[in-house]
């Protein structure tokens, strides 16, 4: 009698582990669920690091990119040379001679590397429309805004090598991600 009770109470607890597998079996997945193929990740992988070699073919200059920036539609929400508009200003207005931490928040200034630059646009421009600029676009008006700022020459031109070597202003001055590890404060004299 023991045994029975043993087996009933077992077969109650297992049945909605059985109806329940079951019912996912039989549920939609709505197109999810599959590996994606290797064309998918690389058409979603679009991170550029500092390096840039992950950047694509391409090339850019200042004067090219101040053609983009007013056919793009980018001086509506920037303003004209990136300064005045309702969006985030992309020139500073201050004096070359503050400390960098002193300035606007300019992207093209406080980004530790040109290529940050770059991959921001590439993402997030224009607005709406993301992600829509070819990659000689993207050239052109960072280096559009790297000239603005003063941090490149009129002359230069950008493409792919000569990218992340261009220096920035904040140089070594940004702030880096402290080691951690699993288990640990995530900062020191955090609690968490």
């Amino acid at each position: 009698m023991g045994s029975l009770k043993l087996a009933a109470i077992l077969l109650l607890l297992s049945s909605p582990v059985l109806v329940s597998s079951a019912l996912a079996q039989s549920a939609p997945t709505y197109g999810l669920g599959r590996a994606p193929s290797a064309e998918e990740v690389r058409a979603r992988d679009i991170n550029i690091s500092e390096t840039g070699a992950e950047l694509p073919p391409g090339r850019g200059t200042p004067k090219e990119g101040e053609k983009v920036f007013t056919l793009q539609g980018c001086i509506v929400c920037h303003g004209q040379e990136g300064v005045g508009g309702l969006g985030p200003a992309l020139k500073s207005k201050t004096s070359q001679d503050l400390p960098i931490w002193r300035r606007e928040r300019i992207l093209p200034l406080r980004s530790p590397f040109a290529t940050t630059v770059w991959d921001y646009i590439n993402r997030g421009m224009p607005l709406g429309r993301e992600g829509t600029l070819k990659p000689d676009e993207v050239y052109a008006l960072t280096a559009y805004l790297l000239f603005v700022n003063k941090v490149i020459p009129e002359d230069t031109v950008l493409d792919e090598k000569s990218l992340p070597n261009v220096k920035m202003p904040i140089g070594d001055n940004y702030a880096r991600l402290p080691e951690w590890k699993p288990g640990t404060p995530r900062l020191q004299g955090y609690p968490y």
